[in-house]
């Protein structure tokens, strides 16, 4: 898998590239998010580390830039940052997962692994195509349809929703939505599961009251 880098601090991102590749990933760097855009144009990866301090273009526009064109590729955001409506801000704006300066080195490769693994564990989900009241999942072409209309979904609400619509009226609880969605070898706050829920009920049109909260349990998708 091939990882863009962008991050102004050459030393921080050359840390990053050193550690990645000797995971076996092959990686790219930008200091500038300018450069980035024109870069995606020539060649996309399967995953970006975007840091939000950047010359040029800033990283909360930048993710946004980037979802908008393309919404599957996943990005872990990296924020110097401690407050947490940026962070909420950046889920909001579409980026998959997030992790703060300074960072373990290790669990940056570990979030990196987890946003950028296309096919989940055995079991987890429907793996053909689902087809739920007014919502079609084409999981090998990576669609979504809501009433004949193609939505644009981050891989992370995708497989929240392939998880959900493959398991309609199952409740799964916030800490299980992490472990199957996020894995176990990454640590993500509560938070973060509701902020790409709602994010992921916000895009499903008239079908977003199926995606039920139960309160002091978890979340449900209510069966057509």
């Amino acid at each position: 898998m091939k990882i863009l880098i962008v991050d102004d601090e050459e030393d921080i991102a050359g840390l990053i590239q050193f550690h990645l590749e000797e995971e076996g990933f092959q990686t790219e760097v930008c200091h500038n998010g300018m450069e980035v855009l024109p870069r995606l144009e020539k060649h996309l990866p399967d995953g970006i580390i975007l840091d939000l301090m950047l010359p040029g273009i800033g990283g909360m526009d930048l993710c946004k830039r980037i979802k908008e064109k393309y919404p599957h590729i996943p990005i872990l955001m990296v924020t110097a940052k401690t407050g947490e409506t940026d962070v909420v801000l950046g889920l909001e704006l579409g980026a998959d997962d997030y992790i703060r300066k300074p960072f373990n080195i290790r669990e940056l490769v570990a979030r990196v692994r987890t946003v950028t693994r296309r096919t989940s564990e055995p079991g987890q989900e429907v793996q053909g195509t689902i087809s739920t009241g007014k919502i079609q999942i084409n999981p090998t072409a990576h669609k979504v349809f809501v009433e004949g209309t193609e939505i644009d979904l981050t891989l992370i609400e995708f497989k929240l929703l392939q998880l959900f619509a493959g398991n309609p009226g199952v409740a799964f609880s916030r800490d299980k939505l992490l472990d199957r969605i996020w894995g176990k070898d990454v640590f993500v706050t509560d938070r973060t599961v509701d902020v790409n829920i709602k994010r992921l009920r916000d895009k499903l049109l008239s079908e977003k009251e199926r995606l039920e909260t139960i309160r002091g349990v978890g979340y449900r998708f209510r069966d057509a």
